[in-house]
């Protein structure tokens, strides 16, 4: 299949061409743009139980290429990809678990500095009714909890909280939050942290999958300010 999307933005004119071939489990995905940047995505299905193999790459751009590889099992799942360069970042990111309790890592190391540049790891714990997370963000800087509980299942009721702590600054953000539905097709949302900042939506789903959404957020120390007023409207067909 081909296909070709346009865009105009004033006097310029970009577009693109997009063609997909398959072969068994094989699949190659081709783009080429209006500055003749050629995309290239081959995905490699089930090489093996539970594996896929990913390569892309965009020419001229002699640096884009990766490689990605993902593995998913019943109780883990983990991803890695390196870039084709002479001192590439290596990326690798994982989950083991269950539905109940899970525990995640996502780091990124760069093989030129020898660093890593990214490291975070996480554990949430989950049922029926409440869902509750711990993660170290920031290389172990940030500490973040939070807590979802549902309160009433037939009027979508829940309450949520999240803490979260940087060690190098020694500072805490703390916000509480709510929702619930009027009616099936309208909720409402608030939200206030321990800045002053407090925040609320309703949302109403006029037709399917399409909804209008008015929101507001007020700094309670500082009244004398505008407060921020919105609104949105979301269109599916």
């Amino acid at each position: 299949a081909i296909t070709s999307t346009g865009t105009k933005k004033g006097e310029l004119f970009l577009a693109d061409v997009n063609t997909q071939l398959k072969n068994k489990n094989v699949t190659t995905d081709i783009k080429v743009d209006t500055y003749s940047n050629l995309y290239t995505t081959i995905t490699v299905d089930q090489p093996a139980p539970g594996l896929k193999a990913i390569f892309s790459f965009r020419v001229p751009d002699q640096r884009s290429g990766k490689v990605e590889l993902q593995y998913l099992h019943e109780y883990a799942g983990i991803s890695s990809s390196i870039g084709l360069t002479a001192n590439p970042i290596v990326n690798l990111s994982g989950v083991i678990g269950t539905n109940v309790l899970a525990l995640g890592t996502d780091l990124s190391f760069d093989t030129k500095t020898g660093n890593f540049t990214k490291c975070n790891a996480g554990l949430s714990f989950s049922n029926v009714d409440l869902i509750a997370s711990l993660t170290l963000n920031e290389k172990g800087d940030s500490l973040n909890a939070s807590y979802y509980h549902i309160v009433n299942p037939m009027t979508n009721t829940a309450v949520g909280a999240e803490v979260t702590h940087s060690f190098s600054t020694n500072e805490n953000t703390i916000t509480i939050g709510t929702q619930h539905a009027l009616d099936p097709l309208t909720m409402v949302k608030a939200r206030v942290n321990n800045a002053g900042k407090a925040s609320a939506l309703i949302q109403h789903e006029w037709r399917p999958r399409s909804l209008f959404t008015i929101s507001g957020e007020v700094d309670t120390k500082s009244i004398d300010k505008s407060a921020k007023v919105g609104l949105a409207l979301a269109l599916k067909p």
